[in-house]
Protein backbone atom coordinates (compact mmCIF):
# COMPACT_ATOMS: atom_id res chain seq x y z
CA UNK A 1 0.00 0.00 0.00
CA UNK A 2 0.60 3.57 -0.77
CA UNK A 3 0.49 6.59 0.72
CA UNK A 4 -0.62 9.18 -1.78
CA UNK A 5 -1.85 12.96 -1.67
CA UNK A 6 -3.75 14.68 -4.03
CA UNK A 7 -2.52 16.71 -6.11
CA UNK A 8 -5.28 19.63 -5.32
CA UNK A 9 -3.71 19.33 -1.79
CA UNK A 10 -0.49 20.66 -2.22
CA UNK A 11 -1.56 23.94 -3.51
CA UNK A 12 -0.08 23.58 -6.94
CA UNK A 13 3.18 22.25 -5.85
CA UNK A 14 4.86 19.79 -8.77
CA UNK A 15 6.03 17.44 -6.01
CA UNK A 16 2.66 16.52 -5.11
CA UNK A 17 1.59 12.95 -5.59
CA UNK A 18 2.80 9.54 -4.14
CA UNK A 19 5.14 9.52 -1.04
CA UNK A 20 7.18 6.41 0.06
CA UNK A 21 6.90 5.23 3.59
CA UNK A 22 8.82 2.66 4.57
CA UNK A 23 6.77 1.61 7.50
CA UNK A 24 4.14 0.36 4.56
CA UNK A 25 4.61 -2.86 2.34
CA UNK A 26 4.27 -2.32 -0.96
CA UNK A 27 2.37 -4.66 -3.30
CA UNK A 28 4.28 -7.39 -4.99
CA UNK A 29 2.45 -9.24 -7.77
CA UNK A 30 4.12 -12.04 -9.89
CA UNK A 31 2.98 -11.50 -13.40
CA UNK A 32 2.64 -15.02 -14.36
CA UNK A 33 -0.68 -15.26 -12.07
CA UNK A 34 -2.15 -12.12 -14.11
CA UNK A 35 -4.38 -12.84 -17.19
CA UNK A 36 -2.83 -10.73 -20.57
CA UNK A 37 -5.70 -8.20 -20.04
CA UNK A 38 -4.72 -7.46 -16.52
CA UNK A 39 -0.99 -7.65 -17.42
CA UNK A 40 -1.97 -4.69 -20.21
CA UNK A 41 -3.95 -2.77 -17.86
CA UNK A 42 -1.36 -2.57 -15.55
CA UNK A 43 2.00 -1.86 -17.62
CA UNK A 44 -0.46 0.19 -20.36
CA UNK A 45 -1.04 2.56 -17.14
CA UNK A 46 1.69 2.37 -15.07
CA UNK A 47 4.60 2.85 -18.57
CA UNK A 48 3.04 6.42 -18.77
CA UNK A 49 3.36 8.94 -20.50
CA UNK A 50 4.30 6.81 -24.17
CA UNK A 51 4.62 9.19 -27.18
CA UNK A 52 2.09 8.35 -29.74
CA UNK A 53 2.77 7.34 -34.01
CA UNK A 54 0.12 8.01 -36.31
CA UNK A 55 1.00 6.17 -38.78
CA UNK A 56 0.72 6.09 -42.45
CA UNK A 57 0.72 3.36 -44.69
CA UNK A 58 -0.44 2.18 -48.01
CA UNK A 59 -3.05 -0.30 -48.27
CA UNK A 60 -3.07 -2.95 -51.70
CA UNK A 61 -5.82 -1.22 -53.62
CA UNK A 62 -3.93 2.44 -52.64
CA UNK A 63 -5.67 3.52 -49.77
CA UNK A 64 -3.74 5.47 -47.76
CA UNK A 65 -4.22 4.05 -44.22
CA UNK A 66 -3.76 5.81 -41.12
CA UNK A 67 -3.85 4.97 -37.56
CA UNK A 68 -2.41 6.35 -33.71
CA UNK A 69 -0.37 3.66 -31.60
CA UNK A 70 1.33 4.65 -28.51
CA UNK A 71 3.41 1.34 -28.24
CA UNK A 72 6.25 3.33 -29.75
CA UNK A 73 9.68 4.56 -29.19
CA UNK A 74 13.01 5.31 -31.27
CA UNK A 75 15.52 2.93 -30.17
CA UNK A 76 18.48 4.58 -31.75
CA UNK A 77 20.47 6.86 -33.82
CA UNK A 78 23.01 4.79 -35.59
CA UNK A 79 21.27 2.97 -37.64
CA UNK A 80 18.48 5.51 -36.96
CA UNK A 81 15.69 3.65 -35.44
CA UNK A 82 12.08 3.48 -34.33
CA UNK A 83 10.15 0.34 -32.61
CA UNK A 84 6.91 0.05 -33.13
CA UNK A 85 4.28 -2.73 -31.86
CA UNK A 86 0.82 -3.30 -32.80
CA UNK A 87 -1.82 -6.35 -31.30
CA UNK A 88 -3.24 -8.73 -33.04
CA UNK A 89 -7.19 -8.17 -33.78
CA UNK A 90 -9.03 -11.16 -31.45
CA UNK A 91 -9.45 -13.17 -34.23
CA UNK A 92 -6.09 -13.70 -35.02
CA UNK A 93 -5.88 -11.32 -38.10
CA UNK A 94 -3.61 -8.32 -38.17
CA UNK A 95 -4.76 -5.19 -38.08
CA UNK A 96 -4.74 -2.89 -41.29
CA UNK A 97 -1.48 -1.13 -40.56
CA UNK A 98 0.64 -4.42 -39.69
CA UNK A 99 -0.57 -6.00 -42.93
CA UNK A 100 0.49 -2.98 -44.92
CA UNK A 101 4.11 -3.03 -43.21
CA UNK A 102 4.47 -6.59 -43.72
CA UNK A 103 3.67 -6.29 -47.67
CA UNK A 104 5.37 -3.30 -48.54
CA UNK A 105 8.02 -2.72 -45.63
CA UNK A 106 7.11 1.26 -45.65
CA UNK A 107 5.77 3.60 -43.24
CA UNK A 108 5.47 7.12 -42.13
CA UNK A 109 5.23 7.77 -38.45
CA UNK A 110 4.03 11.25 -37.40
CA UNK A 111 4.50 12.85 -33.86
CA UNK A 112 0.93 14.28 -32.49
CA UNK A 113 0.85 17.55 -30.81
CA UNK A 114 -2.03 19.66 -28.98
CA UNK A 115 -3.38 20.78 -32.57
CA UNK A 116 -3.64 17.12 -33.91
CA UNK A 117 -4.87 15.37 -30.97
CA UNK A 118 -8.70 15.13 -31.77
CA UNK A 119 -7.99 14.13 -35.10
CA UNK A 120 -5.38 11.54 -34.38
CA UNK A 121 -7.58 10.18 -31.72
CA UNK A 122 -10.43 9.78 -34.36
CA UNK A 123 -7.99 8.22 -36.61
CA UNK A 124 -8.18 5.20 -34.05
CA UNK A 125 -11.70 3.99 -34.85
CA UNK A 126 -12.36 1.39 -36.96
CA UNK A 127 -12.75 2.42 -40.43
CA UNK A 128 -13.33 -0.24 -43.38
CA UNK A 129 -10.34 -1.21 -45.27
CA UNK A 130 -11.38 0.77 -48.60
CA UNK A 131 -12.00 4.09 -46.06
CA UNK A 132 -9.08 6.36 -45.72
CA UNK A 133 -8.87 7.75 -41.90
CA UNK A 134 -7.19 11.02 -43.39
CA UNK A 135 -10.21 11.68 -45.05
CA UNK A 136 -12.56 10.86 -42.61
CA UNK A 137 -11.62 13.27 -40.26
CA UNK A 138 -10.36 15.76 -42.56
CA UNK A 139 -6.48 15.76 -43.01
CA UNK A 140 -4.28 15.87 -46.29
CA UNK A 141 -1.40 14.45 -47.28
CA UNK A 142 2.13 15.66 -48.76
CA UNK A 143 4.45 13.22 -51.01
CA UNK A 144 7.21 11.49 -49.29
CA UNK A 145 10.55 11.90 -50.61
CA UNK A 146 11.65 8.12 -50.21
CA UNK A 147 8.92 5.90 -49.66
CA UNK A 148 5.30 5.58 -51.06
CA UNK A 149 2.91 6.30 -48.15
CA UNK A 150 1.97 9.51 -48.22
CA UNK A 151 2.68 11.97 -44.72
CA UNK A 152 0.49 14.05 -43.11
CA UNK A 153 0.84 17.33 -43.91
CA UNK A 154 -0.72 18.77 -40.64
CA UNK A 155 2.04 17.07 -38.37
CA UNK A 156 4.53 18.86 -36.75
CA UNK A 157 7.24 15.83 -37.59
CA UNK A 158 7.24 12.96 -39.83
CA UNK A 159 9.94 10.16 -39.73
CA UNK A 160 9.98 7.95 -43.37
CA UNK A 161 10.69 4.44 -42.51
CA UNK A 162 11.81 1.02 -44.30
CA UNK A 163 10.99 -2.28 -42.34
CA UNK A 164 14.41 -3.18 -40.33
CA UNK A 165 13.13 -6.10 -39.00
CA UNK A 166 10.34 -7.69 -37.37
CA UNK A 167 9.77 -9.27 -33.48
CA UNK A 168 6.67 -11.81 -33.70
CA UNK A 169 5.46 -12.71 -29.95
CA UNK A 170 2.08 -14.60 -28.81
CA UNK A 171 -0.22 -10.90 -29.53
CA UNK A 172 1.90 -8.78 -31.04
CA UNK A 173 4.08 -8.10 -34.04
CA UNK A 174 6.50 -5.42 -33.27
CA UNK A 175 8.02 -3.47 -36.53
CA UNK A 176 11.13 -1.72 -36.59
CA UNK A 177 11.84 1.10 -38.79
CA UNK A 178 14.78 2.66 -40.31
CA UNK A 179 14.64 6.09 -40.51
CA UNK A 180 15.25 7.52 -44.01
CA UNK A 181 13.71 11.61 -44.00
CA UNK A 182 12.49 13.69 -41.29
CA UNK A 183 10.19 16.22 -42.21
CA UNK A 184 9.29 19.09 -39.82
CA UNK A 185 7.41 22.19 -39.60
CA UNK A 186 9.75 25.38 -40.54
CA UNK A 187 10.05 26.83 -36.63
CA UNK A 188 10.91 23.49 -35.11
CA UNK A 189 14.37 22.87 -36.00
CA UNK A 190 17.37 25.16 -35.83
CA UNK A 191 19.28 23.52 -38.76
CA UNK A 192 22.70 25.69 -37.99
CA UNK A 193 23.16 23.90 -34.59
CA UNK A 194 20.80 20.82 -34.87
CA UNK A 195 18.75 21.90 -32.08
CA UNK A 196 15.17 21.49 -31.98
CA UNK A 197 13.17 25.16 -30.41
CA UNK A 198 11.00 23.18 -27.84
CA UNK A 199 9.38 25.76 -27.32
CA UNK A 200 7.42 25.27 -30.58
CA UNK A 201 7.09 21.56 -29.86
CA UNK A 202 3.71 20.60 -27.75
CA UNK A 203 3.50 16.83 -28.14
CA UNK A 204 0.85 14.76 -26.29
CA UNK A 205 1.27 11.94 -24.89
CA UNK A 206 -0.88 8.66 -24.24
CA UNK A 207 -1.50 8.33 -20.20
CA UNK A 208 -3.49 5.57 -18.77
CA UNK A 209 -7.11 4.38 -19.23
CA UNK A 210 -8.49 6.24 -22.17
CA UNK A 211 -6.42 9.85 -20.82
CA UNK A 212 -3.56 11.80 -22.83
CA UNK A 213 -1.32 14.18 -21.48
CA UNK A 214 -0.12 17.52 -22.49
CA UNK A 215 3.33 18.28 -22.38
CA UNK A 216 3.52 22.19 -21.92
CA UNK A 217 5.08 22.36 -18.38
CA UNK A 218 8.28 21.50 -18.33
CA UNK A 219 11.06 22.03 -15.64
CA UNK A 220 14.92 21.42 -15.61
CA UNK A 221 16.33 19.86 -12.07
CA UNK A 222 19.80 20.89 -12.46
CA UNK A 223 19.98 24.85 -11.13
CA UNK A 224 22.34 25.84 -13.46
CA UNK A 225 20.40 24.79 -16.27
CA UNK A 226 17.55 27.33 -16.91
CA UNK A 227 20.49 30.11 -18.04
CA UNK A 228 21.69 27.33 -20.94
CA UNK A 229 20.56 27.78 -23.97
CA UNK A 230 19.73 23.92 -24.48
CA UNK A 231 17.36 23.93 -21.65
CA UNK A 232 13.72 23.57 -21.89
CA UNK A 233 13.37 25.68 -24.63
CA UNK A 234 15.90 24.05 -27.24
CA UNK A 235 17.75 20.73 -27.15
Amino acid sequence: MWVRILLGSCHGSRHAGPLFNPLLRPMNIDFATLTEYQRYKMMASLIVPRPIALVTTLGEDGVVNAAPFSMFNMLGEEPPIVMLSINRLKDGHLKHTAANIQRSKEFVVHMCDEDLAEQMHRCGENFPVHVSELDAVGLTTAPSSSVAPPRIAEAPVAFECTLWETLETTSRQIFIGQVRWMHARDELIDTENWRVRLQHYQPVGRFGASFYVKTNERYALEAQAAARSTAIDEM
